[in-house]
This record gives structure tokens, C-alpha cells and sequence, in this order.
């Protein structure tokens, strides 16, 4: 019999497989298709919400932590793997200053670093951008990890050490006199002593079967990739909901759309477009860069961006890691690391009731 069963391979899967490893545990993770080929492959990887202050506590407290923990862990998997998942600090540039009281009394309260900039910087800094506010805000200690090679570095890091089965499909929770005791799947039965859900937008689907499934649902978001060269685009940065990321090699992505259209995970030529539209504003000079990829993935998403980390009710051994919505990169070390503590009756590094199933979410 497995010790601990992992259902879904994205990156909260994988990063709650290592924390359980670590701590000793035998693990064996099952994932529908290819581990790291959904929302993590897709996202960004901006290691931080979007406008933070905008945020629930609860989701700051999580980013918070993955933050300090990102350098170790990104060191570790470069080190073991040979992969880098390239984390760069090269910080959050927002081009709006409205909220500027907001956000400054936020960075005061969590010791997080805002500053403002003006046009005579931003001409220095970023002399590519285009029509710039007289003001606007800088997180200079944010950082990015390129997600696909986060994804790979992990997968990498566990295939040898745990077991892993992809391209298996769980069917049905198999639950005995109130205990979770392991899954069905087409393959058959897989027995373990405890559970935890980590399948991101389908996790509310798994768990419908038990009357009570915690409110997920797929949110469609789209990118588009430019190729260009290095050192055009220094920050992060971020416009009317719009954000622009560079890659060391020199690619800059653009995203994101937020669109409720069930599990489609389909481009469209509209989407596309506006994406297009948007980079040039922010960076005239795109218009001369060719666009090297369109695609598409499926956020969790959540009330609030608050995800569901704890135990199920009423049900021994069954835990669930999911719903982070846009924050699965930025919250991913944080809540395997939780949700590690709680299986493991360890002292949880956050107050882990914001994220129970019966928690408040508004």
C-alpha cells in the first residue's frame, strides 16, 4: 500500500509530491496526461499577485512565504536536475498610480518593499516603453520563474524517487466507512493511507461524487509569445490588467484574458488580437517582432483567489491543494508545504483556516 497518493501533476502537485517526500513519506502521484501541461505550463510566472494589495490576506501570507522559500528551492532543482527554472528578480513595474495610497500603506503593513517611480526613471529604465504615466509603482524584489522549466526541474527531481503515473485518468474516489482508502482508475485500484487532491480546475469534477465539492471552475486564459531580443524589456510590467513578462533569452509573453467558458481550452483569432494590441501600447516596438506562439490553459479558479487547502470534511485521509486561480505559481511552495504540515500533523507554517472547505471566501 502507497503512504500518500498525489492526484494531479501541475505544479501544486508536484511541489506537495517533494514536500512529502522530504519529510519522509512514500509517495505515488497520478496525473491525467503529461505532468506540468496544463495552467502550469501556461502561466507567466510572476511570483506574486498581480496588484497585491487587491489581495485576501490569506493569499499574501501564501505568496509571502514562496517567495523567501523560491531561491532555495529554484537552487535545489538546478542542482539536482541540471535543469534552471531561470527565477529572475527583475521586479513588478505597475503603470498605474491610483491606488498609490493603498498600495504603499499595503507594502508598510508586510514589510514588502513599493516604490514610486517617476517619468524621468522610467525613461532611464525601460526607454522602450511607450506612453508612460508622470507616475508609477515598483516592486523591485519581484521575481519571475520560467514555468515550464519549473515544471520540468520538478518532475525531474521526483521521477526516480517516487512513482509516477501519467496518462492515467482517476475515475473514482474509493471511500470505506468514512476513510479514504485510494482511487480507481482505468488501470484499476490504487490503495493508500491518505489522499490529497492537486488536480486544479478539475479537482471540483473528482470531487463531486461526495455531494460537497469545493467552488472551482475552469477560467480560460489566453498568451501570446514574442521573439525578441534580449535587454528591450527590463521589469515586469503591468497595465490595465495586461502584463508583459521577458524571458533571459529575450522572448517577452503577454496575457492574460479571463474567460468562463467551461474546459475549452481553445485560442481564438479575438483574444488574440486584443492581446497584440495591448503588448504594442505597452511596447511600440513588438509591432516589428514576429509573434512566436498563442495558447491557451485553465486556471482553478476560486471565490476571492483563496484555495482550498486542508482536510475534507468528514471524510479521514482525504486532503485537497487547489483553487489557486492566477496564484498557483506565486502560492505553490507555501501551500504544498501547508498542506504537507496538515497531513503530517506538523505545526502549519500559516493559520490554515482562511483555506478550509467551510472557510468564508469573499
Amino acid at each position: 500500500m502507497n503512504d500518500i497518493l498525489v492526484i494531479g501533476g501541475g505544479i501544486i502537485g508536484l511541489l506537495t509530491a517533494r514536500e512529502l517526500l522530504h519529510a519522509g513519506s512514500t509517495v505515488t502521484l497520478i496525473e491525467m496526461g503529461e505532468t506540468g501541461r496544463e495552467s502550469s505550463w501556461a502561466g507567466g510566472g510572476i511570483v506574486s499577485p498581480l496588484y497585491p494589495w487587491r489581495s485576501p490576506d490569506s493569499v499574501t501570507a501564501l505568496a509571502t512565504w514562496s517567495q523567501r522559500a523560491y531561491p532555495a528551492l529554484a537552487s535545489a532543482l538546478r542542482d539536482e536536475t541540471g535543469i534552471d527554472p531561470e527565477l529572475t528578480a527583475n521586479g513588478l513595474l505597475i503603470l498605474e498610480s491610483e491606488e498609490l495610497t493603498e498600495a504603499l500603506a499595503w507594502g508598510e503593513r508586510h514589510g514588502q518593499r513599493i516604490e514610486v517611480v517617476d517619468d524621468a526613471r522610467l525613461q532611464e529604465t525601460e526607454p522602450e516603453l511607450g506612453p508612460r504615466p508622470p507616475r508609477s509603482l515598483l516592486m523591485p524584489e519581484i521575481a519571475q520563474i520560467r514555468t515550464p522549466r519549473l515544471a520540468k526541474a520538478a518532475r525531474r527531481s521526483l521521477e526516480k524517487r517516487i512513482q509516477l503515473r501519467e496518462q492515467e485518468e482517476v475515475l473514482e474516489l474509493l471511500v470505506e466507512g468514512g476513510r479514504a482508502v485510494g482511487v480507481r482508475t482505468a488501470k484499476g485500484a490504487v490503495k493508500a493511507d491518505r489522499i490529497v487532491i492537486c488536480a486544479g480546475a478539475w479537482t471540483a469534477k473528482l470531487l463531486e461524487q461526495l455531494g460537497s465539492p469545493p467552488d472551482i471552475e475552469p477560467v480560460r486564459g489566453q498568451m501570446i509569445l514574442f521573439y525578441a531580443k534580449p535587454g528591450l524589456v527590463h521589469h515586469i510590467t503591468l497595465f490595465n490588467e495586461r502584463y508583459i513578462i521577458p524571458r533571459r533569452d529575450g522572448r517577452v509573453l503577454l496575457g492574460s484574458t479571463l474567460e468562463h467558458t467551461g474546459f475549452a481550452k481553445t485560442t481564438t483569432a479575438e483574444a488574440k488580437e486584443e492581446l497584440y494590441r495591448a503588448a504594442i501600447e505597452l511596447f511600440p516596438f513588438l509591432r516589428r517582432t514576429p509573434i512566436e506562439d498563442h495558447w491557451a490553459g485553465l486556471r482553478p479558479g476560486s471565490p476571492s483567489g483563496i484555495p482550498y487547502i486542508g482536510a475534507y470534511p468528514d471524510i479521514e485521509g482525504l486532503f485537497f491543494n487547489a483553487g489557486h486561480f492566477r496564484n498557483g505559481l506565486a502560492a505553490g511552495p507555501a501551500s504544498a508545504r501547508l498542506v504537507a504540515d496538515l497531513m503530517l500533523g506538523r505545526e502549519p507554517i500559516v493559520d490554515p483556516a482562511p483555506y478550509a472547505m467551510n472557510a468564508e471566501r469573499s
